[in-house]
């Protein structure tokens, strides 16, 4: 090959190698900053006073009703509210239908595989209601009787520890709400009714003279809101709102709105 072929070739690669070198790289795009939700979807089941209910005007109302929208203002989001079958609850937060659980849910060890829950702000205990004339007035009288429980609800799960009550029993008859496990036990067919204490204590004061609450109980829990196990900052937030809507008085004036004094768990 010729020398002057030779120079042309080795210039030709120098200004390459040369533009190579001085070629700027293109700036990588930055990742975008997770986006704050605009709005929640509250799942509950709307036949559960006082704690989320339909009114005469067919409108939801309730103590957890208040509260979430309370909450929703202080994190600046919208709230909607979802009617679910409280008995797929956990499939209806985990498949993201909905994204909170906020209607007298029980803080259980069970649950906490699948939820993640704030702090508790309500204690509850599991009552045993009969009808004022039943001859029952003690956790041993349910031997050989038939007792109701909402579906899905933690009412289930307090008989079955109590393993000697549980075997005693002739048969636990589930409902999809205590509404209509209530119409149940006026006409006979229930001989007593499991169900959480502010709700069974709703529904007594309702009907004076009707129905009537055991002394003995299946033992006390807490309420607390249920987001995704992944949520954690959705979690944290409502602990936040929940814990400042206690120290500004607003849970308690809200509590007293609905049960005529302030219960709510400190």
């Amino acid at each position: 090959m010729k020398k002057h072929a030779l120079w042309l070739i080795s210039g030709l690669m120098a200004t390459l190698v040369l533009t190579a070198c001085g070629k700027k790289e293109e700036p990588v795009a930055a990742a975008p900053a997770p986006v704050a939700p605009q709005a929640i979807v509250i799942g509950l089941d709307d036949n559960f006073p006082p704690m989320g209910f339909r009114d005469d005007k067919n409108e939801l109302v309730g103590f957890d009703i208040d509260l979430a929208k309370e909450a929703g203002k202080r994190l600046g989001v919208e709230v909607s509210f979802k009617p679910i079958d409280w008995s797929a609850k956990e499939s209806e937060l985990n498949g993201k239908r909905i994204d909170v659980l906020w209607n007298g849910l029980t803080i259980t060890e069970e649950r906490k595989a699948n939820i993640l829950f704030t702090k508790p702000y309500l204690e509850n205990r599991q009552i045993i209601v009969v009808t004022d004339t039943s001859p029952i007035t003690n956790k041993a009288q349910l031997a050989g009787k038939v007792v109701g429980v909402q579906d899905g609800s933690s009412a289930v799960e307090a008989i079955q520890k109590d393993e000697a009550t549980a075997k005693s029993l002739k048969e636990i008859k589930k409902f999809g709400d205590n509404v209509t496990a209530l119409m149940d036990l006026s006409i006979g067919r229930l001989d007593a009714l499991v169900v959480d204490e502010i709700v069974g204590r709703y529904y007594a004061g309702k009907k004076p003279g009707e129905y009537r609450v055991l002394e003995e109980n299946f033992g006390t829990e807490d309420y607390g809101v249920g987001t995704r196990k992944d949520d954690t900052g959705l979690a944290a937030k409502l602990d936040k709102a929940l814990d400042d809507m206690k120290t500004d008085g607003t849970a308690a004036k809200i509590s007293t709105q609905w049960f005529g004094q302030d219960i709510v768990k400190k």
